[in-house]
């Protein structure tokens, strides 16, 4: 949800042109996250002076915006800040006003942009407001802007250099953040900080980095009064205990007294040099830096990443970057390492597809393979995840494990809870990660707490995993992207390797984390000699998942006449499943939900008879998962009741069921879909990619976004 993008140049020679390319185009690689309007900002003709361009809706809209205003594109900078945004509005309506970058000041003597709530947003501008600062816009994000002027007034001096301005604003601030900030008082600097909120700085240079990582900088001292301004103790505290869970010496959230206005002490960080960004003969290099709250918006560029960690601040100047801390933590890493993404230009772009999510859905035969290769040994039917060996051990040992994840990621976990207990004997329990919070849930140093994330940085679920951290649980991260906040947060865990998704509607992720996590059950019970036999029937399910997959892909034809004949004009859908075919019948409703607006509701085939058959009529289409394991007899039952009430159901089933064939001749019947038989832990793998398909083509039907559903965001990164 939102995206950020900026991009500085630092001699290289750019047009405004070229610079306003960079940044459209780097939002545009965004739009996926979800959004409602954009904007950006850039250096203006004049010194100290800033362009804002803001525009509700698409990006291509404020790209046209922009050419309308008709800027000078041939003006060159050797070195320039630009920054962007898309918006998912929170505070306020999508309005050009609401709209991000947000100003200071009627010259724009500070511009930000934000991801994320600031939560004593009130308290702030009701301060700021009795200053004399007159807000403009609705937002959170505002104050931040407006609090920046107002700190380096009141700081103003030769040795307020912009990261320690940064640090002063930070400790004003509560809440979650991803954060840029562009002055004209800090010409060619930018800062960039996170708390909660992803946000990543590639690099690209033509000459190689001398070392592959910055080095995290302390200040030496302390922010600190000169003695004349301390009254009470030698700290300059008052005797105050912590406020708000502060560190007692640190200011109060609100009121800017004199400890949190005064200049801090003068480090010397200003003139020490990043020691990745030195160059053979000491002249500066040429570099460009693009800050990104997705590595999707750099992978164009570089493949140089470095991921910022929560309260990191980055000072980007004279082409070097440094990371700066308020303090110094015991056992903390010193350095940030500079990565080197695997991701590839072409995985986010559409080819030959018409939509994101249909290029999604028939990737899966690959990134299913993807997601097990290296990891099963299908001739010797073993599983090696390389990022739990570690703690593997610990896990068997524990009381229980407990999952949490939201939404899709939500559905994967019971997809699987029950081979886990079946193949560990561990008892599980699968967790919607804001009700766990809410409930305060008990959680002991003998669990172990699973959390499952497309993105890694989903607000609730990494609130769960530090709720979780705190009460000294093992922790797991299932996630799809590297250096995510979950994956580096968690003691281990999996990456599930399935390759970019930008459709909202997750659907490859979905069957890779299905995946990951069966691996993880077959890894966790691999010394159980009684389960020998059970672990080789899955790992062989496993072998033929991706042929599986494409031969059901072929189906897509058959789905697309039935959701334009028969469904589309509809205005609900039930799906019914039972056993492990619930979670596919709930994932289903939901990716219907998702994109073609329509009501769809996944239900457990035991309830049935408990109200959920007085919906039952020959108008309404009710979907059954109907394949065969050992619950098939009473999900055949509940299709006789269907059926008996004059139901008319769409039925998934296995090639030649005697069963669906006696219905089919004695009863009239909506449709049947045949998908291949497997492994009955397996087969809700199999059995979701129809409903995938059905959703995509009922969107499209409608004539909706399949790509960006309204309201919705692909990572949700706000509670």
């Amino acid at each position: 949800m939102c995206g950020i993008f900026g991009y500085l140049n630092y001699l290289v020679n750019k047009n405004r042109g070229e610079i306003l390319d960079t940044l459209v185009e780097g939002l545009q690689r965004l739009e996926y996250r979800g959004y409602d309007s954009a904007g950006l900002s850039v250096d203006g003709d004049e010194k100290n002076t800033v362009l804002t361009f803001k525009q509700v809706g698409k990006v291509n809209e404020l790209r046209r915006f922009v050419e309308e205003n008709k800027p000078n594109r041939s003006k060159d900078f050797e070195v320039h800040v630009g920054i962007a945004h898309t918006r998912w509005a929170t505070h306020g309506k999508p309005t050009p006003t609401n709209c991000h970058p947000h100003r200071s000041d009627p010259d724009s003597e500070f511009v930000v942009v934000h991801n994320g709530i600031i939560t004593n947003y009130r308290e702030i501008k009701a301060l700021l407001s009795t200053k004399g600062f007159v807000f403009e816009t609705e937002t959170d994000t505002e104050c931040i802007a407006k609090l920046a002027k107002y700190l380096y007034d009141t700081n103003r001096g030769p040795h307020l250099e912009f990261y320690q301005l940064a640090r002063l604003i930070l400790r004003e601030l509560q809440g979650a953040y991803g954060l840029l900030i562009k002055s004209v008082h800090y010409p060619g600097e930018v800062i960039a900080t996170r708390k909660g909120s992803p946000l990543l700085i590639g690099v690209k240079t033509e000459k190689k980095l001398k070392v592959d990582f910055v080095d995290v900088e302390f200040p030496e001292m302390a922010l600190s009064a000169p003695h004349s301004a301390r009254t009470n103790g030698s700290n300059g505290t008052s005797g105050r205990p912590a406020i708000n869970g502060r560190t007692p010496g640190y200011p109060p959230t609100i009121g800017f007294t004199h400890e949190s206005l005064l200049p801090p002490a003068v480090d010397s960080l200003r003139h020490s040099q990043s020691r990745a960004f030195i160059s053979d003969d000491g002249a500066p290099i040429a570099v460009e830096f693009f800050l990104a709250s997705d590595a999707s918006a750099v992978v164009e560029h570089t493949k140089k990443v470095l991921y910022l960690e929560d309260d990191d601040i980055a000072h980007i100047y004279d082409g070097e970057l440094h990371i700066h801390r308020p303090r110094r933590e015991d056992g903390a890493s010193t350095i940030r390492s500079i990565q080197t993404l695997e991701m590839e230009l072409n995985e986010i772009m559409r080819g030959s597809f018409d939509h994101f999510m249909q290029k999604e859905i028939f990737e899966q035969p690959e990134s299913v393979i993807n997601t097990m290769r290296g990891r099963v040994d299908f001739d010797n039917h073993t599983v090696t995840l390389g990022g739990l060996r570690s703690y593997i051990s610990t896990i068997r040992r524990c009381r229980r494990i407990i999952m949490v994840a939201c939404g899709t990621s939500y559905h994967s976990c019971l997809a699987t809870r029950a081979i886990f207990e079946e193949l560990t004997e561990i008892p599980v329990t699968v967790e919607l990660a804001s009700d766990f919070l809410d409930r305060r849930c008990p959680v002991f140093r003998d669990d172990t707490c699973v959390f499952v994330s497309q993105s890694g940085e989903t607000a609730d679920s990494i609130l769960a995993l530090r709720y979780c951290l705190e009460r000294g649980a093992l922790t797991v991260g299932i996630v799809n992207v590297v250096g995510s906040s979950i994956s580096r947060e968690t003691h281990c865990g999996v990456h599930i390797n399935a390759g970019p998704e930008i459709g909202v509607a997750s659907t490859k992720a979905y069957t890779s984390q299905f995946i990951a996590l069966v691996m993880f059950a077959l890894s966790l019970s691999e010394d159980r000699i009684s389960k020998f036999p059970r672990h080789r029937e899955i790992i062989d399910g496993l072998y033929a998942i991706s042929s599986q997959i494409k031969e059901i892909l072929g189906l897509d034809s058959t789905i697309k006449m039935l959701c334009e004949k028969s469904l589309v004009s509809q205005k609900s859908l039930l799906l019914l499943g039972r056993g492990y075919q619930f979670a596919s019948a709930l994932e289903g409703a939901l990716k219907i939900k998702e994109i073609s607006y329509m009501h769809s509701e996944g239900v457990l085939a035991g309830e049935l008879k408990h109200g959920v058959l007085a919906l039952v009529d020959e108008d309404l289409p009710i979907v059954f998962l109907a394949t065969r394991d050992s619950l098939f007899p009473k999900v055949s039952s509940a299709l006789e009741q269907v059926v008996a009430r004059k139901g008319r159901p769409i039925i998934i089933c296995n090639p030649n069921d005697p069963t669906v064939a006696e219905l089919w001749k004695k009863h009239s019947i909506g449709a049947v879909l045949e998908v291949p038989q497997t492994v009955d832990c397996l087969q809700g793998l199999l059995n979701v990619i129809p409903l995938q398909l059905m959703s995509y083509h009922l969107a499209v039907s409608k004539g909706y976004d399949v790509d960006f559903p309204r309201n919705l965001a692909k990572s949700v990164t706000v509670e």
